[in-house]
């Protein structure tokens, strides 16, 4: 767990990390360079679950090399699958990363939302829906291994 008192907001309890995957922590259906290794080192602070439907055919591939087993969400309605498994795990408890216009949903109901800059670029929806926008996937997931740096973004 990542327990987080931040003033003006109040505290903020992480135990879920709800990450889409492609466009956030894969490009192409590849997944990105060292993700395998920093998905790792969170898991001992909080439970990682993946979101996708799988665009591009490779997230047994991608499951294989983060030893993990994503969610598959079924096309259409793909914003309210997503928002409804993370209010299934308590919204309040979730940080949620995502950049496309499908992750909008779940990153403003979670209790914590990232929205990351990726080479596919970032739905203006998610900009608006998210907590903290970061430069990208590498840097969002800096924050919860160093999450002093939310405190000092969200601090009113």
């Amino acid at each position: 767990m990542i327990e987080l008192n931040i003033p003006g907001r109040g505290l903020l309890q992480l135990e879920h990390l709800v990450c889409d995957v492609n466009g956030t922590l894969a490009v192409d259906g590849q997944l990105l360079e060292s993700m395998s290794r920093i998905i790792t080192s969170l898991r001992d602070r909080l439970e990682v679950h993946l979101l996708t439907a799988d665009t591009r055919g490779q997230q047994n591939n991608i499951d294989f090399q983060l030893n993990l087993k994503a969610v598959r969400i079924q096309a259409g309605n793909e914003a309210e699958q997503k928002a409804a498994y993370v209010r299934q795990l308590g919204a309040e408890h979730v940080v949620a990363i995502g950049q496309g216009a499908n992750d909008a949903a779940m990153l403003d109901c979670a209790g914590l939302g990232i929205c990351v800059l990726s080479r596919e670029g970032a739905a203006v929806e998610t900009l608006m829906a998210a907590d903290i926008v970061a430069h990208d996937i590498y840097t969002a997931l800096e924050l919860l291994e160093k999450p002093l740096r939310i405190v000092t973004t969200l601090r009113k």
